[in-house]
């Protein structure tokens, strides 16, 4: 387990996050998800393919399980998303050699198609973030990355705190 760590770095409780401060978060990160769904003039895929793509570019050939796990999503939500892929040529199954499993990659016309997609969704968020500079830019991307180890601690713990029946049942 962590040690508690106070906003000057120093060891110690954090004081409760107030409810203005838990909103203005929230309304921020709000804002950012609403991004997620618009699509630049000149795309050529849609949200899903453009999100399995990505998993598949980052993450190496996957199975459906990583998928789900990577996306967040039920998986009867990927298996239909991973058809319409396949179907579009995007993607492909690939046996792993000197086994039965099969594994998810991008085909060269979806790497293709990735690459088309990301340079136009990445060009927005690049003219943005220059007004940063660099080094807010690294701090920003450093905060988040702590943001989003945070969350996943936080969901760990409430799962886990869920799944545990209450003392004397």
């Amino acid at each position: 387990m962590s040690a508690k760590v106070r906003a000057d770095g120093a060891p110690g409780e954090q004081p409760p996050i107030e409810e203005t401060l838990l909103r203005a978060i929230g309304r921020e990160v709000l804002r950012l998800s609403r991004r997620r769904v618009q699509t630049p003039e000149g795309s050529i895929l849609d949200r899903s393919s453009f999100r399995i793509l990505w998993a598949l570019t980052e993450m190496g050939p996957s199975s459906m399980g990583d998928l789900e796990n990577v996306l967040q999503l039920e998986q009867s939500t990927v298996s239909r998303q991973v058809k319409s892929a396949i179907s579009r040529g995007l993607i492909e199954l690939h046996p792993v050699p000197g086994t039965r499993r099969r594994l998810l990659r991008p085909t060269p016309q979806g790497e293709s198609a990735y690459l088309h997609e990301g340079t136009l969704r990445g060009e927005v968020f690049r003219k943005a973030l220059a007004e940063f500079g660099r080094d807010r830019v690294q701090a920003l991307a450093a905060e988040l990355g702590a943001l989003n180890d945070a969350l996943d601690h936080a969901t760990a713990t409430t799962a886990t705190t869920a799944d545990v029946p209450p003392a004397g049942s």
